[in-house]
């Protein structure tokens, strides 16, 4: 796995200045244990949070420096930490890491957990102290399973240390942590969902209200954060609100740097620590090197299978929430795929789509139902045998799939992507569409959502 610096060809050396999530990371990749971890300030952060600041104060540099969630939805992390219920009379809290990442070409979170354990703990620990939660929780896919070995040693030295445990660093605080290995189901990425797997319940989202904050694990109060964002909070503890913000590109409304990369045939394929703000086309010819001899790029996703599909020219939009939305789709989780010249969009869609209907949870009609039809059609279309009408229907699930429809955001995410793949490729659908005379007759097909 690749990770490069902020300049091209690794001409500018990763640094606690300017990469506070990577700078500790080892050349040879192997894991940064506690000894090493220490060596390079670790567990400062947490030194500094429960000798010089309140649990309050924590929790304001953190909204202050404009941490947002890393997961892919961007919601403030300060704002949801202030959710959580300032009765000192609740005296059992829960802290819950999202590991369970299963987006498709997502894998930063497999790097940081994998590769710095310890800095995770510390995130947690230090999240912990200001949220009053005495357990924390880090909910794993079960298919991380070097993730896993190396979360459990790190746990255990954190403990031995006196860094877990009962009566942390003097303070009198105590925080138990542990790792839970899911059992892969692509909707635990849904914080409620996620809830309900750690219970030993069906993985389904719950209804909200009530938020996790006031009814969560166990009917407890519960803050649920990825693991990515986590890892930022000990830089920002240990270096100050101005400082995070001015890592930043100019123009860039979310704050801080991210985790970015790019997939597919692309030259050096990879992972990198990157400013918010930084234009598609850097990261797409600077860092991953452009496409591969042979092959020119097609349409490219910002972050994730679940968000809308782009063009060439969309490069120079901006790398943050508010940049990628001005053309038309979401930052998702900032790693990107490159599609190339060679790939048919209609077979990339039936794809995509097979996986997402097959990680529905079942629970609401939309999704149950709507996403297989998308299947069985694209499969019609991909074949040759697609029917007049047919393109219009997909148009209609993607309307009545979209957000605010379904019961959570699976549905949404897992049809805009065949929103903008008719929108920019619809010659490539139209030419699956069969001759009018092998047509099915008008009551044989299906009715058009939303017509």
């Amino acid at each position: 796995m690749t990770l490069t610096s902020f300049g091209p060809a690794n001409r500018i050396q990763r640094s606690a200045e300017t990469h506070p999530l990577t700078w500790r990371l080892r050349d040879d990749g192997e894991a940064v244990w506690l000894d090493e971890y220490q060596a390079k300030n670790g567990y400062a952060a947490a030194r500094k949070a429960f000798a010089d600041m309140s649990q309050d104060d924590i929790v304001q540099t953190v909204k202050d420096a404009g941490l947002k969630g890393r997961g892919g939805a961007g919601f403030p992390t300060g704002v949801k930490w202030g959710l959580m219920p300032k009765d000192e009379s609740i005296n059992i809290r829960y802290l819950l890491c999202n590991a369970d990442e299963m987006e498709p070409n997502t894998w930063k979170d497999r790097m940081l957990m994998e590769q710095l354990p310890h800095l995770l703990i510390e995130g947690m620990l230090i999240s912990a102290r200001a949220l009053k939660t005495y357990r924390g929780y880090i909910f794993l896919r079960g298919e991380y399973t070097t993730a896993a070995k190396h979360l459990n040693r790190a746990v255990e030295e954190a403990k031995a240390a006196g860094l877990l445990g009962k009566n942390i660093l003097g303070s009198g605080f105590d925080f138990e942590l542990f790792v839970h290995t899911g059992a892969g189901r692509y909707i635990c990425g849904e914080e409620t969902a996620l809830i309900n797997s750690l219970e030993g319940r069906r993985a389904n989202p719950r209804s909200k209200p009530p938020f996790p904050a006031a009814v969560g694990v166990w009917g407890k109060p519960t803050c649920v954060n990825n693991v990515e964002t986590l890892c930022n909070v000990p830089a920002i503890i240990a270096d100050g609100v101005d400082w995070y913000k001015s890592l930043a590109r100019e123009g860039s409304e979310d704050m801080g740097t991210k985790l970015m990369g790019f997939s597919g045939k692309v030259k050096n394929p990879g992972l990198w620590e990157l400013p918010f703000g930084v234009t598609g086309r850097e990261l797409f010819e600077d860092y991953a090197g452009g496409m591969r001899d042979g092959f020119k790029l097609k349409a490219w996703q910002p972050g994730g299978a679940g968000t809308g599909f782009l063009l060439p020219e969309h490069l120079d939009a901006q790398m943050y929430a508010g940049g990628i939305a001005k053309v038309g789709t979401r930052m998702g989780t900032g790693l990107a795929m490159a599609v190339d010249d060679s790939v048919n969009m209609v077979s990339l869609l039936r794809n995509m789509e097979q996986f997402f209907a097959r990680e529905s949870c079942g629970f609401c009609t939309p999704c149950r139902d709507g996403l297989p039809w998308s299947v069985k059609l694209l499969m019609a279309i991909e074949q040759g045998k697609g029917q007049p009408g047919d393109i219009e229907t997909l148009l209609g699930l993607v309307g009545f799939l979209g957000p605010g429809k379904t019961f959570c955001a699976h549905a949404p995410g897992a049809v805009e992507p065949l929103g903008s793949a008719i929108k920019y490729f619809r010659p490539e659908f139209e030419a699956g569409i069969a001759p009018a005379s092998a047509a099915v007759p008008p009551l044989a097909r299906p009715i058009v959502v939303g017509a």
